[in-house]
């Protein structure tokens, strides 16, 4: 039986960001996923479920999004109330409705969602784009 000798990884220090919402590398149609923590999104989405967004996508009244509020990440619906404006709005009724200035707050578009426990339970958002 042969011994194995360690392989040695370097560990370099990522650089510090000032402000990492202002300082992403999040462009175009970069992909990330982030888990749904929480019930505001419910019930079309449960707590540990995984989202997968297109950041920097475009997006229109009624698309789920994130977006930034008070220097936080906000997952939400995007709508549009003609007296208020665009608002972000929660489908849990237990959470409030919070107006946004403009759509510059709004960061990346909710293409799908999975279960984290299932790998065939995919549910789309926006149409994949070679479909």
């Amino acid at each position: 039986m042969q011994t194995r000798k360690p392989i040695n990884i370097p560990v370099i220090s990522a650089p510090v960001q000032e402000n990492p919402l202002n300082d992403t590398s999040c462009s175009g149609s970069e992909i990330v996923a982030l888990m749904v923590l929480g019930d505001s999104m419910e019930p079309e989405f449960t707590e540990g479920e995984i989202l997968v967004i297109e950041m920097g996508a475009p997006t229109n009244e009624g698309s789920f999004v994130i977006a930034t509020l008070n220097g936080e990440f906000i997952f939400r619906q995007l709508m549009r109330d003609e007296q208020l404006g665009w608002q972000l709005h929660a489908l849990n009724p237990a959470y409030p409705d919070t107006t946004i200035d403009n759509l510059n707050e709004i960061k990346g578009l909710i293409t799908h969602k999975k279960k984290s426990s299932s790998r065939k339970s995919v549910k789309y958002y926006v149409t994949p784009a070679n479909a």
